[in-house]
C-alpha cells in the first residue's frame, strides 16, 4: 500500500488506549481550557484521524508564514497550508504549558483534545494578510475563505496535541465519517491495490458518477473511494446527510459491487482553490490512495480561480517527488447529445457547447425545488427524487 506522507507507518493523533483516553479526560477536567473555533477543532479531527500526518499538532507562526509562502515547514517538510489554532482569546491559557481544548460545535462544549503549548503568538495585521493572500490568492472580503481566516483571530497557540474525540462527526454521520486509518484498513480489506479518490462537497450527477467510472478505467483501479466533506460549507451548500443518501442510493444502484467506498471526513471548507487541492491530495495518499482526481474549479469559489489552476499547481509549485499520490486531471464532463453518453469535454473537440446536455446550478436548484427532475442525462432519477425532496422542503419552508 502507499506509504503515508512523510513517515513510514500512519501516525493518527487520536488517543486510541482506552486507559490512556480515560486518564487524559479525567486530567484535562482540571486543566485551564480554550474553547475552539470551528476551523482549529476541524483541524484537531483531521489530526487525530491520521489524515493531517505526520503532523504533531498545531504549526508555530514560522511553520504557518514558510508554509504559506513556500508550502513547507521549517523542518523542510511540504505542506501545502497552515495548520493554525487562531484565537482572540489568550486569557484563560496565557502561562499554562498544558491546557485542554474544547469543542466549539457540540452542545455543552466537551474536550476534544488536551494539546501542551509551546508557543503562544500575535500575529501582525501584516502576517494574517500575508498568509491569507498566499493561500486564497485574494484578499477580497468577499471571499469566504478569507472572510473566514481574517475572522479566527490573531494569536496562534501552538504545540502538539493528544485528540480526544471525532467532534459530531462520527455521532452524526456513523456510517461515513471515517479515519484515514479505517479506510486504509478497509482498502487492505477490499483487496485493492490501485485506489482512486474523489472529493465532493456537492452530491453526485450522472457526470460525476462517469469521471469516477473514467478515473477508475483509464488508472486501472481496483476501486474508488467517494470522500465526502462533512464539515462547514458556506451557506446555500447542500447539508451532508442530503448528500450522503444521494450519494449511497447511486452508488447501490450504478455501480458493480466492490468497487466503490462511500465515506466521509470531517474539516471545515476552506475554498481555498489550487492550495486545498494540494491539502486534499496530502490526505488522500494519508488514507491509502494512489490516485487523485482533480477537475475543473477544484475547491474554488466564485471566479477567483483558473478553471485549470488546481491541476497545473501540482506541475508548476509542487516539487517532484513531494507526493506519491498520482493526480488525474479531468475536463468537465458532460452529456454528449451526438454520442448519447458522458464525455470529457476535451475529448470531442468537433462538439459545440449546443452538442451538450448542461444546466447552471441555479437552474437544477430551481427545477428540484418545483419538483421537476432534471434530465436523466443529467441525474439519475433517484437521486433527483432525493434531492427534489429537500428542496421543496426547503422552498415550503420559505413560504
Amino acid at each position: 500500500m502507499i506509504k503515508p506522507h512523510g513517515s513510514d507507518t500512519l501516525k493518527p493523533l487520536f488517543v486510541y488506549d482506552p486507559i490512556k483516553h480515560r486518564d487524559l479526560l479525567h486530567e484535562a477536567e482540571s486543566l485551564p481550557s480554550l474553547m475552539l473555533n470551528s476551523a482549529a477543532a476541524a483541524n484537531a479531527v483531521m489530526l487525530g484521524a491520521g489524515y493531517f500526518n505526520p503532523l504533531t499538532g498545531y504549526m508555530n507562526a514560522a511553520d504557518a508564514m514558510t508554509v504559506a509562502e513556500h508550502m513547507k515547514t521549517t523542518d523542510g517538510l511540504f505542506w501545502p497550508v497552515p495548520v493554525l489554532n487562531l484565537t482572540n482569546n489568550i486569557e484563560t491559557v496565557k502561562g499554562h504549558r498544558r491546557i485542554a481544548l474544547r469543542d466549539p460545535n457540540v452542545e455543552e462544549h466537551p474536550i476534544l483534545a488536551v494539546m501542551d503549548v509551546q508557543d503562544v503568538e500575535e500575529f501582525s495585521d501584516h502576517e494574517i494578510d500575508f498568509i491569507a493572500e498566499k493561500v486564497f490568492r485574494t484578499l477580497d472580503p468577499a471571499h469566504a475563505g478569507v472572510a473566514t481566516f481574517k475572522s479566527l483571530g490573531k494569536y496562534a497557540v501552538s504545540g502538539p496535541i493528544q485528540v480526544l474525540s471525532f467532534s459530531y462527526f462520527q455521532t452524526e454521520f456513523p456510517d461515513t465519517f471515517r479515519t484515514a486509518v479505517e479506510i486504509r484498513n478497509e482498502i487492505a480489506e477490499r483487496g485493492w491495490k490501485k485506489v482512486v479518490a474523489f472529493q465532493t462537497r456537492n452530491p453526485m450527477h450522472l457526470a460525476h458518477e462517469e469521471l469516477c467510472k473514467m478515473g477508475m478505467k483509464a488508472v486501472g483501479a481496483d476501486g474508488v473511494v467517494i470522500h465526502m466533506l462533512l464539515g462547514r460549507l458556506k451557506k446555500g451548500d447542500i447539508p451532508a446527510p442530503v448528500r450522503d443518501a444521494a450519494i449511497r442510493k447511486m452508488v447501490e444502484l450504478y455501480f458493480p459491487p466492490n468497487s466503490a467506498m462511500v465515506t466521509g471526513y470531517g474539516f471545515d471548507m476552506l475554498y481555498a482553490g489550487p492550495r486545498e487541492a494540494v491539502l486534499h491530495a496530502v490526505f488522500r495518499q494519508n488514507m491509502g490512495a494512489t490516485h487523485f482526481i482533480i477537475g475543473r474549479d477544484h475547491a474554488g469559489v466564485g471566479d477567483y480561480y483558473g478553471a485549470f489552476d488546481a491541476q497545473t499547481i501540482f506541475d508548476q509549485e509542487v516539487p517532484k517527488g513531494a507526493l506519491q499520490i498520482e493526480i488525474f486531471n479531468a475536463d468537465h464532463t458532460a452529456w454528449s447529445k451526438k454520442l448519447n453518453k458522458v464525455v470529457m469535454m476535451r475529448d470531442v473537440p468537433d462538439h459545440t457547447k449546443e452538442d451538450f446536455v448542461l444546466l447552471s446550478g441555479t437552474k437544477v436548484r430551481e427545477m428540484l425545488g418545483q419538483g421537476i427532475a432534471p434530465p436523466p442525462e443529467f441525474s439519475r432519477p433517484e437521486v433527483a427524487k432525493i434531492l427534489m425532496e429537500y428542496y421543496q422542503k426547503e422552498v415550503a419552508g420559505k413560504a
